[in-house]
């Protein structure tokens, strides 16, 4: 590369060669995260060097598209090699692989070498690959059918995609950046200062000091586990942190120069608390007293590190990336404290916004003379609905099922039904890049009632009662209700939890949490205009410039991102009606008899089972069962009948044409097998459309 960098291993190429010199050259730079498995290979433990698997394109150090894989393959947190999100990239852009410049992985060639090594020990299934290129050519090769030029190909380290990843899009010509999260290449974090667009190091934090390691061991205590952290952040003001502070105080030490060390083996004292919780049973004042004291020592590391190399660097911005950036309250509160005058967290702070940063350490590290991205305003660079013409297309697939008009006045006619109290989905333009709807892929609702948060949680969500909602506010008024600082009024990604005014609490039911606070989202007129408009038609009709604003999907699916997405998520939830793009959408009453006509697929990461097992007594019995090729402890037991039916999948034939030799003999089996089938539609086992 053009410069000494070993955090950037590649190939010279001719694409170096050019950049030799210090012009600065177009590129087209596609980042990845994402693990080696396609989406139907089984999870392999060994060769798992990931989560949340996403595509990001850069063009001359501008986003133009990026999507986690999971919005395609609709496996949350997926770790398959993200091949749906390739494509539809490549065909965003009108290109086809080999005009990309640079393919950036998240990951250095060599811990991805030395985690090859250590999959090969023991393996004799087949001939190792221990080369990272070779082996990183042969999942394109499956995935793509394509083959990469090995010239293009460079390795970013993890925890550098992080800082760079915010550090690249803050806006900021001189910061601190921090990233933390739970392991990455054997380090937990890393402090850098920033300069324009490079990086300096300034020190590790091990793997033994993880901060997101410390919390998801914790909250296995409360019966959760990984991704669920922030439940947990959620569930933490219903407690006392001073109940367990002196116990918790014991778990970590806090030295000077901002090091500290965390005392993992005690964290089996826990148990003097009593037993642990298990999934599903009901929370104790206890269980959220230890999430209580959970989340302030959280803080208190956090705050001792960053403090200390705030002072150090006398830096007055910070950037922040990493998973447990994704702590809002944290965030929230360093940006309350006065220690810095700007703070920027990278939206897509987990290991998604790792595609995100590698692809633009690969460009920068490429070009060193390129000017820096002004402050990222949106995330905006998913999927796109279509024309209004390609939505009602869409949409009259599914008229047996939903009733559709156009509307004349999009946002003041949806501001009236939420006025009226109705809960609408909202399915405009492209599609959020991270964890956020951000009022693309969004469920709205009224603000106000407090029982719109216990509604939506379970009719809608079908998730606990006690997790709050995000209230999006126009980004003129966000003073009126919220305490920001005077200084950073615009916060559009609803990654900062801050207070609720307290003369506005009461009115603000359905938004506010429990101590006071929401997580917000300013909106703003520049970058969406239609939400913008929305919100405002809202406040015209009420007073209030804000909607309660949440993700569009159920508990066991990522958000929605197509249309046929939003569609399934609107037949199979509670929701009053759903706006895509121009067209308001509502149910129509059907019985049973009308699922009839939909065909019945599986998706590509489901397989069907049957064993043989003894019974009580002793006798053979055949099992039916679903698995998935991502989660080894996953099965779904179905009937004999369904099982029968599910072999049939991907025929193209109806569902009426599968039943057919159920329908002549008893008609009750077959409507028995729908509702089993609606059953699994709605955990999305299956896939059910027109």
């Amino acid at each position: 590369m053009t410069r000494d960098n070993p955090h950037v291993t590649s190939h010279k190429s001719n694409v170096y060669q050019l950049l030799e010199n210090t012009e600065v050259v177009k590129m087209l730079v596609l980042g990845i995260s994402g693990g080696p498995n396609l989406v139907h290979e089984n999870y392999d433990r060994s060769i798992a060097l990931c989560h949340d698997s996403a595509i990001v394109l850069v063009e001359d150090g501008e986003v133009i598209f990026a999507i986690e894989e999971e919005r395609l393959n609709r496996i949350k947190h997926t770790n398959k090699f993200p091949s749906e999100s390739l494509r539809l990239c490549l065909k965003s852009k009108g290109i086809q692989l080999e005009e990309v410049d640079l393919i950036a992985y998240y990951c250095s060639k060599k811990t991805f070498e030395m985690g090859l090594k250590l999959h090969s020990l023991g393996n004799d299934s087949a001939l190792p690959i221990i080369d990272p290129i070779i082996f990183v050519q042969n999942v394109f090769c499956r995935g793509l059918n394509s083959e990469i030029d090995p010239d293009k190909l460079c390795f970013v380290h993890h925890h550098h995609a992080h800082a760079m990843s915010a550090l690249a899009l803050s806006g900021y010509e001189s910061t601190l950046v921090t990233t933390f999260d739970g392991e990455g290449e054997n380090i937990s974090g890393m402090v850098f200062e920033g300069e324009g667009t490079i990086l300096k190091h300034i020190t590790d934090i091990p793997e033994s000091k993880s901060l997101g390691q410390f919390y998801d061991n914790v909250i296995g205590f409360l019966g959760y586990t990984l991704f669920d952290e922030y439940k947990v952040m959620g569930l933490a003001p219903y407690g006392d942190p001073e109940k367990y502070r002196n116990l918790f105080q014991t778990l970590y030490t806090l030295f000077p120069n901002g090091d500290y060390v965390i005392h993992s083996d005690k964290i089996i004292s826990l148990f003097d608390l009593g037993m642990p919780r298990r999934k599903g049973e009901p929370f104790t004042q206890t269980h959220k007293d230890i999430a209580a004291s959970l989340q302030e020592a959280l803080e208190n590391i956090a705050f001792h590190v960053i403090q200390y190399y705030q002072q150090e660097t006398k830096q007055k911005n910070l950037c922040m990336a990493g998973g447990v950036a994704h702590n809002c309250t944290l965030n929230g509160k360093i940006l309350r404290s006065g220690m810095f005058e700007n703070v920027f967290v990278q939206p897509a702070a987990h290991d998604a916004g790792c595609a995100l940063g590698a692809a633009l350490y690969a460009y920068y590290n490429a070009n060193p003379m390129a000017k820096k991205s002004s402050q990222l305003e949106h995330v905006y660079w998913g999927t796109d609905i279509g024309s209004s013409s390609s939505v009602l297309n869409q949409l009259t697939q599914w008229q047996d099922f939903i009733a559709f008009e156009k509307l004349d006045n999009v946002p003041e006619q949806t501001a009236k039904l939420l006025a009226s109290g109705y809960v609408v989905g909202w399915v405009q333009g492209r599609s959020e890049f991270g964890p956020r709807a951000l009022g693309n892929r969004s469920i709205l609702g009224d603000p106000r009632p407090e029982e719109n948060k216990t509604r939506i949680n379970k009719m809608i969500k079908k998730r606990e009662g006690y997790r709050p909602f995000a209230p999006s506010v126009l980004e003129e008024d966000v003073d009126e209700f919220f305490e920001v600082p005077h200084n950073q009024k615009q916060l559009p990604f609803m990654i900062f939890v801050v207070n609720v005014r307290e003369d506005k609490r009461q009115m603000l039911g359905a938004v506010t949490h429990v101590d006071g606070t929401a997580r917000i989202q300013t909106v703003s007129q520049k970058t969406n205009k239609k939400y913008w408009d929305l919100i405002n038609s809202f406040k015209q009709l009420t007073g209030i410039p804000i909607l309660l604003n949440t993700s569009f999907n159920n508990n066991v699916e990522p958000i929605v991102d197509s249309v046929e997405d939003a569609v399934v998520c609107f037949l199979t939830t509670g929701l009053d009606y759903t706006v895509v793009g121009d067209y308001l959408i509502r149910k129509k009453d059907v019985s049973w008899w009308n699922y009839m006509s939909l065909k019945l697929f599986l998706p590509l990461h489901i397989s069907l089972h049957q064993v043989k097992k003894f019974d009580s007594q002793e006798k053979f019995d055949k099992y039916f069962y679903i698995k998935n090729s991502y989660n080894q402890e996953f099965q779904r037991e179905v009937s004999a009948e369904v099982f029968d039916v599910l072999t049939l999948a991907n025929s193209e034939k109806t569902i009426e044409n599968l039943l057919n030799k159920y329908r002549e003999t008893e008609e009750g089996k077959a409507k028995d097998i729908i509702h089993d089938l609606m059953e699994l539609w709605s955990q999305r086992l299956i896939v059910l459309r027109p």
